[in-house]
């Protein structure tokens, strides 16, 4: 099968497509043909930063990846619900902060536990599932946990990239007002998200300009989490994605404003998934696909990637 392996951390150029074997089954996975692969931000900062290759578990070659949709050709003999034929979708044994997670997703075949996968909506495409993986189930995740309510003010912080377009449909369908920051350039893109508010940050000051909000789920890195804070009401809560609280400033700045505020880690999950996939059956949520590439364009999808402007999902396609 064709793979792209990581020679090393470092810059594009170690990404190099190769010849692998098809990946052999533990009796709980199944074997699915890849039709897309989903990029994120995570993915580049694992190309590049050394002090991450523990996500590998020392296994060699290196291979990113785990957002994908496909269709099973194999399945192991302990599992159970699944067979073959059945197209499925899920983020593969995604990796925490302290624990590895070697999916090997940029293939054209992987093996999956089928605890972390659900079966495809038929009226969306491997692309849109696939896109519908980790940045979806960030978002549903985060604001589960938030335990969002109808009527609530959410102030999203990066509202046009993956995370934030499913979070905006999301907290909609929860009742939710939503707040969406992006560039000016995006605001018709958030607001036809479902969005009510939207807030200009190149040109607009949401810590001046906004009531005070419910909640906050932080998208963005460095210290903007730190006026995020400010801008919520006692006992709101921040959901931070790129940022630990506990030990920092923003810890303090929370407790100073009785503001419950943590780091959410994704978690691979087939039952989180089956819940994304029903939202997308019915409509309620939808994927916008900003780019496509094939797996032999892998370095370009990672350079536009780290543009650090991408609208929605940028997809791998091997369709």
């Amino acid at each position: 099968m064709k793979a792209v392996i990581l020679v090393e951390q470092g810059s594009v150029g170690n990404l190099i497509q190769v010849e692998l074997p098809i990946p052999t089954l533990l009796a709980d996975e199944v074997l699915i043909k890849v039709r897309a692969i989903a990029i994120n931000p995570a993915d580049t900062y694992i190309r590049k930063q050394r002090t991450l290759d523990y996500v590998f578990n020392g296994e060699r070659p290196r291979i990113l990846g785990w957002d994908i949709s496909g269709t099973i050709v194999r399945v192991g003999e302990n599992t159970i619900g699944f067979k073959v034929s059945d197209d499925v979708f899920g983020l593969i044994k995604y990796p925490g902060r302290f624990y590895p997670g070697h999916a090997k997703g940029y293939a054209e075949y992987i093996a999956a536990p089928a605890s972390d996968i659900t079966f495809k909506p038929a009226n969306i495409s491997h692309e849109e599932a696939a896109a519908a993986t980790l940045a979806a189930l960030a978002a549903w995740q985060s604001l589960a946990k938030a335990q969002i309510k109808q009527g609530d003010r959410l102030f999203i912080t990066a509202g046009a990239g993956g995370v934030g377009h499913y979070a905006i449909q999301i907290a909609k369908y929860l009742g939710a007002h939503v707040i969406a920051q992006s560039s000016l350039e995006k605001k018709d893109f958030v607001l036809g998200m479902g969005a009510d508010e939207h807030v200009d940050y190149e040109h607009q000051q949401f810590i001046t300009m906004l009531e005070p909000v419910d909640l906050v789920l932080e998208l963005l890195r460095g210290n903007h989490i730190e006026r995020s804070l400010r801008i919520i009401k006692p006992g709101g809560t921040l959901i931070s994605l790129c940022n630990y609280i506990k030990g920092t400033i923003c810890e303090e700045i929370a407790r100073e404003r009785k503001v419950f505020a943590w780091y959410h880690a994704v978690k691979s999950d087939g039952s989180d998934m089956e819940a994304i996939a029903g939202l997308l059956s019915k409509g309620v949520i939808r994927s916008f696909v900003s780019r496509t590439y094939r797996l032999d364009q892998i370095r370009e999808a990672h350079i536009e990637m780290e543009k650090d402007h991408t609208k929605g999902k940028i997809i791998i396609s091997l369709i």
